[in-house]
């Protein structure tokens, strides 16, 4: 199994999601201790299908959680998972 890590410069991050043959990222910057600003989300598309894009949308769910701060989802593909999972809307500011 593939772990998504976090890596973090200053004001910017992105979570990794990372294997032999290529990685899969989602950019953010840190405006705060409770916000975050998701640019945008790239997976590879030999990794097209998996359902990586989606698991780097519900670790941030869940380190959003974790840490509590809420997200601003710029990225459009976190957007529309966003909107697909109402479940979510305690970590999102739109």
């Amino acid at each position: 199994m593939t772990e998504i890590t976090e890596e973090m410069t200053d004001s910017k991050g992105r979570f990794v999601w990372r294997t032999e043959a290529g990685e899969a990222e989602m950019t953010f910057s840190v405006t705060s201790p409770e916000l975050r600003i998701v640019d945008h989300t790239e997976v590879p598309r030999a990794f097209a299908g998996q359902g990586i894009g989606l698991k780097l949308v519900e670790h941030l769910v869940a380190d959003a959680r974790d840490k509590g701060y809420r997200v601003v989802p710029l990225c459009p593909f976190v957007n529309r998972m966003r909107a697909r999972h109402p479940e979510w809307a305690d970590v999102f500011q739109v």
